[in-house]
């Protein structure tokens, strides 16, 4: 990866003040040409394997008709876990360069996904805010989109509302408590949805949004797919909260700190804890192996 001053030359001090006041950011061809063409073949392989799948899996997300004939792909989870190019890209390439710029310093690897939007109808993704899905210690998680494809209005790009990650977190249960990962009607009728803003772009144009952004798309109703490759970053000293939402089943890599190491630090209610190292992948010690057992 490069260096933090290099890093630090991606973004203007403009964009990063455009960031923090309205929540999101649009960089048109962001993605060199070599990237993006690798990330584009690699999204292909998925759908070719898809043509041999007659449900959905732990790997693909199929939509209700899809066939071999006519593929019709909602979700690759985890892409990041299922091939280099992804791994590479979101853990070394330009989409770990450009989360390290904008939450200026090293940064935590959370999830990835590759949403396909299939053509002639392909699902809208109703408004709803990322944050309640996987909840951190802050509100720094951020998700950085790349157009694998050239995206125009009729595809059904990612709406966003300026500004709204300053404001309410809702509600994305129904009333009766189930689940719906959406926001109610009701408070959506309170939204101006005028101010809403379509992100469209050309093939390897990259989108930012904070964790606490409304933000949705409605269905694609043209002929091509749209395939948005996701890949979502807190600040290293921020940590997802386990046991709810996604957080623990967001893949192995989940937790990677790119860009730099983290200092195992986080602040509870005012008071700074200098915590132990990861033992996640390791294993712990007991407390005489740490206490005693010097080497």
């Amino acid at each position: 990866m490069q260096s933090q001053r290099a890093q630090s030359n991606l973004i203007s001090s403009a964009q990063l003040e455009s960031y923090e006041a309205d929540g999101y950011l649009h960089l048109d061809r962001f993605v060199g040409d070599a990237a993006l063409s690798a990330l584009q073949t690699a999204a292909d392989e998925f759908v070719e394997i898809s043509k041999h799948m007659t449900e959905s899996d732990k790997v693909l997300d199929l939509e209700p008709d899809h066939s071999a004939t006519a593929p019709r792909i909602r979700r690759l989870n985890s892409p990041v876990d299922r091939h280099e190019v992804f791994r590479h890209f979101a853990l070394e390439g330009e989409a770990a360069e450009l989360a390290c710029a904008i939450l200026g310093g090293p940064a935590r690897y959370h999830h990835s996904k590759l949403n396909y939007k299939w053509s002639d109808g392909g699902e809208e993704v109703k408004w709803h805010q990322d944050i309640q899905f996987w909840p951190h210690t802050d509100f720094s998680p951020l998700t950085i989109g790349v157009y694998l494809d050239d995206v125009d209005n009729s595809m059904g790009p990612m709406g966003v509302l300026p500004g709204s990650h300053k404001g309410q977190l809702y509600d994305q249960y129904e009333s009766n408590g189930n689940w719906v990962g959406s926001m109610r009607a009701t408070d959506v009728a309170n939204l101006d949805l005028d101010q809403m803003v379509w992100l469209t772009g050309c093939a390897g144009s990259v989108t930012v949004h904070n964790c606490c952004m409304i933000h949705g798309s409605v269905p694609n109703d043209s002929t091509k797919p749209r395939p948005l490759l996701l890949q979502t970053y807190s600040r290293a000293d921020s940590y997802p909260i386990a046991h709810i939402g996604a957080n623990g089943v967001t893949g192995a890599l989940s937790g990677a700190v790119v860009g730099g190491t983290s200092q195992q630090c986080v602040t509870v209610e005012g008071r700074q804890i200098l915590g132990a190292p990861d033992w996640s992948r390791s294993g712990a010690p007991t407390i005489f192996g740490s206490q005693h057992d010097k080497g």
